[in-house]
C-alpha cells in the first residue's frame, strides 16, 4: 500500500456523476495506492502511520506535532496510478496495482481506520473509481510518501 501524503492548507474533491464534493482546511490530502497482494495489515500499518506522521509545527516551528493534534481535516482519495510502471516505454502500466474490487475494499477499510483514528468528522473522501477533479493547496510545501512493507 502507498500513500501519497501532503500537508496542505485546503484541499477538494469535485466529481460530476455521481455527484459528490468534499472540502478541507487546513490538515492533509492522501493519495491512496493499493497493490495486489495487500492486506489488512498493509491498511492498519499506512493508517495508523498517516494519522501520527508529525508533519506539523510546534511553536518553535518544527515539524513536530501530528494531524491528531492539530485538530485538521483528512481528504483521503483512491489513486491507483501511484503504482504506475515507467521503466518501459512512455505508457505507464498498471499491472502492480490491485484489482478494483480488492482495492476499494482495502480503500474502504483504510478510511475507516483514519475515521476510527482521528473521528469520522475528520475525514472525507473522494469517490472509489470516479474521474474526480482535485483541489490541493499544498503547504510548505510538504509531500511524503507512506508505504507499507
Amino acid at each position: 500500500m502507498r500513500a501519497l501524503v501532503q500537508r496542505v492548507s485546503e484541499g477538494g474533491v469535485y466529481i460530476t456523476d455521481p455527484a459528490h464534493t468534499a472540502e478541507i482546511g487546513h490538515g492533509m490530502v492522501i493519495l491512496l495506492g493499493v497493490k495486489e497482494g495487500d492486506t489488512e495489515q498493509d491498511v492498519i500499518f499506512t493508517a495508523d502511520k498517516c494519522s501520527n506522521l508529525r508533519i506539523f509545527e510546534d511553536d518553535q516551528g518544527k515539524m513536530n506535532i501530528s494531524i491528531k493534534e492539530t485538530g485538521g481535516e483528512v481528504l483521503v482519495i483512491s489513486q491507483f496510478t501511484l503504482y504506475g510502471e515507467t521503466a518501459r516505454g512512455n505508457r505507464p502500466g498498471f499491472s502492480l496495482a490491485a484489482r478494483p474490487e480488492e482495492a476499494n475494499q482495502l480503500y474502504e477499510k483504510f478510511v475507516s481506520r483514519m475515521k476510527h483514528n482521528l473521528g469520522a468528522e475528520r475525514v472525507k473522501t473522494g469517490v472509489f473509481q470516479a474521474m474526480m477533479s482535485v483541489k490541493i493547496i499544498n503547504d510548505g510545501p510538504v509531500t511524503l510518501i507512506v508505504e507499507s512493507k
